[in-house]
């Protein structure tokens, strides 16, 4: 047979419900993991309400900042899955090992970045105009939780090895178990349970420090006696770092970083313009967005597994495959959210009923679920398309491009429309659907040109045997 065509079969496109099935065995254990990560969000708040305003508040505030800093590290983090998943692709598992040792060296640092940052954020409290009586205990909250930072960073870089090599399934047991971990860390500390002492909100970030040491302790089990993973030799040695391959890290991850906080930068201030318009707006605002955010968890899985499965076709040097799984990515991440969509459309007034029965606050969360409904396709073909931009390893142009949409259109509208003419609440979010539109077509435009090119000059795949994922 002909190096041509042995090439041309290697490159050969399934059919698209087939490439449609791969993706979804991926991206069914991550939505697991996106639903159990914002359960443990949703189980602090709960478990610190029943401590008092004070301590709720303070759990609020300190996790804000939290997940913000949290945030910047774990989009660097990110950047290991598309490098794993090209080395797959190209049957080299001594680099997959290679590249994970020199991340750990990468965790460790933004593990320290993560310390300074929070107790930096923790110092500026009270000049921020947060109210002094919830300073000490939130400055007690920040303090405790940030000693998880070394844990949690750790364990990204086994997620996204994990990820890379299209083994999903230990992200979704970790978890679930740390869903369950939390939640009885919570009621043990928080409330001074198995004589244990009662810490209010310093225990709730006690139970999620010690939930983040477990869940790199599981998944460092889980890739060391799995025989899925014997194949990398992860822990066979401890390399020194190297320079280079740190500095090639941050170049791709630093990028994916600022996407990743500037697009929760914009909802973050939508949040807080809402604000301006009184308790009523804000809690529909609160209705329709924690609505439209657990929706999004299925698509923000689907746009990982894109990743993984872009990179891994890149990594075989499979050009047209690659660009066939891009666009079945985004299609996926697309469809689901029309659907969604439609859902809203057809029964928002059922959903507002699940979170609240106040007629005002049920007003305000219909009529925005209406904007949400609109936003939710947008949101779908942004995220699809970032997803497979970053299976290209390409992240510095779309990071300039999600800054450009995000904070040079989205922000700018939805404070002239909502807060300067004030239109209200609805305009405010037509703001953050006018910069999630210009992502999703600005992302698409890149996608287009990125597909075209010639793969970048390397080694070629190693032929080897290994099992798909």
């Amino acid at each position: 047979m002909s190096a041509v065509s042995s090439t041309a079969r290697s490159d050969a496109r399934p059919s698209r419900l087939a490439e449609l099935g791969q993706l979804g065995r991926l991206a069914s254990p991550l939505v697991v993991n996106n639903l159990a990560l914002a359960g443990m969000g949703f189980a602090d708040t709960v478990m610190a309400g029943r401590l008092g305003a004070r301590d709720l508040a303070a759990v609020a505030v300190g996790n804000s900042i939290w997940m913000v800093t949290l945030l910047m590290a774990m989009g660097v983090l990110m950047a290991l899955s598309p490098i794993t998943a090209h080395a797959w692709g190209a049957r080299r598992p001594r680099e997959v090992g290679e590249q994970w040792r020199q991340a750990v060296w990468l965790a460790l640092l933004l593990a320290g970045a993560v310390l300074v940052l929070v107790r930096l954020a923790g110092a500026q409290l009270e000049r921020i105009g947060i109210d002094p009586e919830i300073v000490p205990v939130t400055l007690e909250y920040l303090h405790m939780i940030a000693w998880g930072a070394p844990a949690v960073c750790l364990y990204l870089t086994l997620r996204f090895v994990s990820e890379g090599i299209g083994r999903t399934w230990p992200i979704m047991i970790v978890a679930l178990v740390a869903l369950a971990t939390n939640v009885f860390g919570n009621w043990v500390f928080m409330f001074g349970n198995l004589g244990a002492p009662a810490m209010g909100a310093r225990g709730c970030a006690l139970a999620t420090a010690l939930t983040m040491a477990g869940m790199l302790v599981l998944m460092g089990a889980i890739t060391a006696r799995h025989r899925h993973f014997r194949i990398y030799r992860l822990f066979t040695r401890l390399d020194l770092p190297r320079p280079r391959a740190l500095l090639s890290m941050l170049a791709l991850g630093v990028p994916i970083s600022a996407a990743v906080v500037a697009e929760a930068g914009l909802f973050s201030v939508t949040a807080l313009m809402m604000g301006t318009l009184g308790a009523t707006v804000v809690a529909g605002h609160q209705v329709a967005m924690n609505y439209a955010t657990t929706m999004f968890m299925v698509p923000l899985a689907l746009s990982s597994a894109t990743t993984i499965r872009v990179g891994q076709a890149l990594g075989a040097r499979r050009v047209a495959q690659a660009r066939f799984r891009a666009t079945t990515g985004i299609g996926a991440c697309t469809g689901f959210m029309t659907l969604s969509a439609i859902t809203m459309l057809v029964f928002r007034e059922y959903v507002v009923r699940l979170y609240t029965t106040d007629p005002a606050v049920a007003q305000v969360a219909i009529s925005l679920l209406l904007m949400a409904a609109l936003f939710q396709v947008a949101d779908g073909l942004q995220v699809g398309a970032a997803g497979a931009l970053r299976g290209y390893r390409d992240t510095r142009v779309p990071m300039a491009l999600c800054l450009v949409a995000y904070w040079l259109v989205g922000f700018p509208l939805a404070w002239w429309l909502g807060l300067r003419l004030a239109l209200g609440a609805q305009f405010v979010w037509i703001g953050v659907l006018a910069g999630l539109s210009t992502a999703a077509v600005l992302l698409i435009w890149r996608l287009t040109r990125v597909s075209r090119l010639p793969p970048a000059p390397g080694p070629a795949p190693v032929q080897m045997p290994a099992a798909a994922p």
